[in-house]
Formats: C-alpha cells, structure tokens, sequence
C-alpha cells in the first residue's frame, strides 16, 4: 500500500507527542517485531540495543525524548547506519533550575521543614531549631562543564557564589565570559561547600562518586545530582548520609531509579530526593516532544536530524 502510514515503535507519549505526531505514523507496541517497523520512538528509558535492533531489521530512525542516550546503544546504531536523535538545549534551562532548587532545599533542610510544619509537633517558633547551611557567599562545584554546568553557573554567581567547575575538557570560553576557575576532580571535592553534577554517564563517570570521592568532600558538604543516578554510588552514599560524612544530599535521579521501598536513603532526613523532575515543565517538556517528534518523522523521510548523537 504505497499511502500506508510508517510503522514506529514506541514505549509511550503523551498529549504533546500525539498532537506533533499528527497521526501521520502508525504506533506499535514496545515488542513489536518484524520487517514492518521502520522507526524506533524512546519516550521513557527502554533499553536499545542489537538484540531489538535484530527483531527489526529495518528500522531508520531512533529518535529519543530528551537528552540523556545511555539507555541506547548508539554505537551498535551506528554500525548500522541508524541515526540517533535527542533533544539537547530545549531543557538546559529547566535542569539548571532543578540543580539550583535541590542546592536550596537540601542546604537550607527544606523539605524536612515542610514536613515538620504540617505535623502536629510544629506549636512555636525555635530560632534555634532546624538550622541549615547558607547557600550564597559558598563554593559550588560544577562537575561537567556543558550546556547544562553553564546555566547552573550562571545561576550560581546569582547567589555570589565562587564556581569551580572539572570537565574532561578544559573550557576557556567558559572560563572567560564566567569567570568561573578549572580545578582537577579532586580540588572539586575538598573545596567546595556544594558539588552538583551535571556530566553524561559513560564508562568514564559511572560511580565516579563512590566511597573514595564522598571521602574527600567536607562534612559539611552537600552532594546534588542533576546527571544520572549511575554517576553516584548509592550504597557509598547511603552511608556517607548516615554516617554524616557529608552534610546533605539532593538527588533528582537514583541507582536504581526508583529506589526499591524500603531502601535505607529512603529514611534519612538528610537527602531530598525527586522523582527524576529536571526538565519536567510544561513549556520544556512540550519542546522537547516537539523536536523529538520531528526527528523521527525527518529519519523516517531519510533526512538530516535538528540533533544527532554519534558514539
């Protein structure tokens, strides 16, 4: 049928990505198989690799909401010459402010505040209750220096903050229109009063926060993580809270994500943690299902991608 509309499999949309779909593809379920679907459509995190790559044999596009790929294979797409899209910049912005919000909520002991407000223990004020640790005046220490680290060091010399930032590459442009100082991982560490992530997680970062890293932060530091959950290993900082080696932590994403109930961080009162909310606003996410959507529909068409991602 030469008008039949292509063929995509997905494992999920919403309201936007409908309506940008247009009902110009076909959807088909996540197990899906055959030579029919040509197109491979990621609204949440279902791994892509050679095996689903395998069952569909002729799939064109792999097109991702949003802008983390460690749940694809990029490499095995691109040995077969299938590009992958995703959708950077629209939600710099949006996880920038997240990073900012955790940095206060976790510093300044936010969400244990607002839980006490609402109990029935909260009958007066106590100057001297539930103090936290000042965010301006500090030093935040940015480690992953991209579009993403730029917002939240713009954010931060908001709040007179001194920025040190490590990158796998140096950013001199960064450097001189911030002002913002390159120390090596370790520096990062020890100096700074709060150390937010906002690397990729590869091999190189998987667990870069583990047990030796959390050892070299102040005690009264606080960890935020706007990157991936594998960056931090969770075991090591379960026990670094606990223990109270570092002051605090503000997680927007865990390893596993969600932590199984009953986890231990689950308890502390020491760690704010969000159900992976970073770009989650009406205006970011409906651009993002907006450029995801066009570059699946420009793959299926055989054309150039707004933004490819190469192994």
């Amino acid at each position: 049928m030469p008008n039949a509309k292509p063929k995509v499999v997905h494992d999920g949309w919403d309201d936007d990505v409908r309506e940008f779909l247009n009902d110009e593809v076909e959807l088909l379920p996540w197990d899906a198989a055959g030579p029919e679907p040509i197109g491979i459509y990621t609204y949440g995190h279902a791994h892509v690799g050679d095996e689903m790559l395998d069952r569909l044999p002729n799939v064109k596009i792999v097109s991702n909401y949003g802008v983390g790929v460690d749940h694809i294979d990029v490499a095995a797409c691109n040995r077969r010459g299938i590009p992958v899209g995703n959708t950077p910049s629209v939600l710099n912005g949006a996880t920038a402010d997240m990073g900012l919000a955790l940095m206060l909520a976790a510093g300044r002991r936010m969400a244990e505040g607002e839980r006490y407000a609402r109990s029935d223990e909260f009958l007066h004020h106590d100057p001297g209750y539930m103090l936290g640790r000042e965010i301006h005046s500090t030093t935040l220490g940015i480690f992953g220096m991209g579009a993403i680290g730029r917002e939240v060091a713009k954010r931060a010399l908001a709040f007179d903050m001194d920025v040190l930032y490590y990158n796998r590459r140096r950013r001199p442009d960064v450097e001189e229109e911030l002002g913002v100082q390159y120390v090596s991982f370790s520096d990062l560490l020890g100096r700074s009063d709060y150390v937010m992530l906002c690397c990729p997680l590869t091999e190189e970062t998987r667990n870069v926060i583990d047990a030796d890293a959390l050892a070299k932060m102040k005690p009264t530091a606080t960890l935020v993580n706007i990157a991936r959950g594998g960056v931090v290993d969770t075991e090591a900082l379960t026990a670094a809270l606990t223990e109270r080696k570092i002051y605090a932590a503000g997680l927007d994403v865990t390893e596993p994500e969600p932590l199984p109930r009953g986890h231990p961080m689950l308890a502390l009162d020491n760690v704010v943690i969000m159900p992976h909310l970073g770009s989650a606003t009406v205006q970011t996410r409906r651009m993002m299902a907006k450029n995801s959507v066009e570059n699946l529909k420009r793959g299926l068409r055989g054309e150039p991608l707004l933004n490819e991602v190469k192994a």
